[in-house]
């Protein structure tokens, strides 16, 4: 799986609508050659002055040399001992634009990691940008042009609404050639187990996507953004005609939470850990088939629970709309916004009924009183947090409900050289066990230690390693 190094600015209205796309009823295949021969062309044209493309940087300073620790030398070659102690490093991506004051929609991928933006619009203005958001969750990002007002924007579409075998575009600026316009289809719906992100439910295509195109619309036949370019299945790194995008579904739930000010996107929480149905388990439930998610286990004071989800039990549909596996349900509350009610088909002892949830967010209870360990110790440079049920959800937390969770590594650290890992549980360190991110900043710089035994879970599984102090 090759992740696209490329942005598309995805430009909605300020006050966006969100069109249907014909019915299955009135699609039909060209009916003679003459329709064959009919161009893209309106339709690229209509959508191509908002996509933009996407320069993402941030200077390194390059460690000291300790053999250029001269002021002679620092005179000529500077602070890092070369010829500007410097590297600057760069993404090159697309995006599009989706609201007239200038917000932009990109990966996540195209800008993490980096400190300055600038974008470029297709009548060729280079202009500043700010990161607004970043949800890694689902690898989108939201942008905001420094300068100027009232810039094209690209209409959203509704994803629930495409079929297999819809015809799409693919714009952005692969292999950073410039603006690119493909054609293709879609090949497929609701793809999970792409490892791109945490909400797995991806809209396959085989219009081409190559490095440069990530962020960059994929854009139905009446111009309208459909899903945002994320990622490709490729052995060599370019195109073989099966890339994956966004649906646009999700990104409004993103583009929501930018224009509301937040820092972060909230998301109900289910409060319920979810299992794929195999056959087996679908055979000994009485079930005909292995579709649904299964509730392997449930959060006592969640909103499954309130709901009155038990163990067991088998979710089928969110509203209505199918669920096939935990991505599906995950992928459907996710574009839920908080506040309201979802209604849960669910399987119970062979008879479905219908379960209202209420929409919250995961509470951030205990706080996560965020800690950057500093020192000698293994753990410097390490940032740490509280568990709770908003920490699960936002790192992906596995088997834990409390205690402490690294949440950042800082580049180069004591942290990064010990290969700690964003996710890992601090569970015990010189066999005391940590509960609190104080408790471990208290251990790590209470004096310089001969070795450090570290207990640490991983992936669901616990291991223990000793290093040197």
């Amino acid at each position: 799986m090759a992740a696209l190094g490329f942005f598309v600015l995805a430009p909605v209205m300020s006050a966006p609508v969100f069109a249907q796309a014909a019915p299955a009823s009135e699609r039909t295949a060209p009916q003679s050659r003459t329709e064959i021969l009919l161009s893209f062309a309106p339709v690229a044209k209509k959508a191509q002055p908002a996509v933009v493309n996407v320069f993402a940087s941030r200077v390194e300073k390059m460690p000291t040399n300790p053999l250029f620790d001269d002021p002679i030398f620092r005179r000529f070659f500077g602070e890092g001992g070369g010829p500007s102690g410097r590297n600057t490093a760069q993404s090159l991506g697309s995006g599009v634009i989706v609201d007239p004051s200038g917000l932009v929609v990109t990966n996540h991928h195209v800008i993490e990691g980096m400190t300055d933006v600038k974008v470029s619009l297709s009548d060729k203005r280079e202009i500043p940008a700010k990161i607004l958001l970043r949800d890694p969750r689902t690898d989108l990002a939201v942008l905001k042009l420094a300068e100027g007002d009232n810039f094209p924007v690209m209409e959203l579409g509704d994803s629930d609404a495409i079929e297999v075998g819809d015809l799409a575009l693919a714009i952005g600026n692969p292999f950073g050639v410039g603006q690119t316009v493909t054609q293709g289809i879609v090949s497929a719906l609701a793809r999970t187990q792409v490892g791109i992100s945490d909400y797995g439910f991806f809209i396959q295509t085989d219009a081409a996507i190559n490095p440069g195109n990530s962020g960059g619309p994929l854009v139905d036949m009446n111009g309208r953004v459909i899903g945002i370019n994320s990622a490709i299945f490729s052995k060599s790194g370019g195109s073989v005609g099966i890339g994956f995008a966004i649906p646009v579904n999700m990104v409004k739930i993103v583009i929501a939470a930018a224009k509301g000010g937040g820092k972060q996107v909230r998301r109900p929480w289910l409060g319920a850990t979810l299992q794929a149905l195999s056959r087996e388990i679908a055979e000994n439930l009485g079930l005909e088939r292995p579709s649904g998610a299964l509730l392997a286990d449930i959060d006592a004071k969640g909103p499954a629970a309130d709901a009155g989800l038990k163990r067991g039990d088998v979710i089928v549909s969110v509203d209505g709309q199918a669920a096939d596996d935990p991505e599906a349900v995950g992928y459907r509350l996710a574009t839920k916004p908080v506040g309201g009610v979802a209604s849960l088909g669910v399987l119970r002892g062979g008879k479905k009924i219908v379960a209202p949830m209420k929409l919250v967010a995961a509470p951030e209870v205990p706080a996560r009183d965020a800690i950057k360990i500093k020192g000698q110790s293994p753990f410097a440079g390490a940032t740490v947090v509280n568990i709770s049920p908003a920490v699960i959800e936002e790192l992906s937390v596995q088997g834990a409900s409390s205690g402490v969770v690294v949440a950042d590594i800082e580049e180069g650290s004591f942290a990064q050289q010990l290969n700690l890992q964003k996710g890992d549980i601090v569970i015990a360190v010189n066999d005391r066990k940590i509960g609190a991110t104080r408790e471990l900043d208290q251990v790590a710089n209470g004096g310089r230690a001969y070795y450090w035994k570290i207990t640490l879970a991983r992936g669901g599984q616990v291991f223990t390693t000793v290093v040197g102090g």
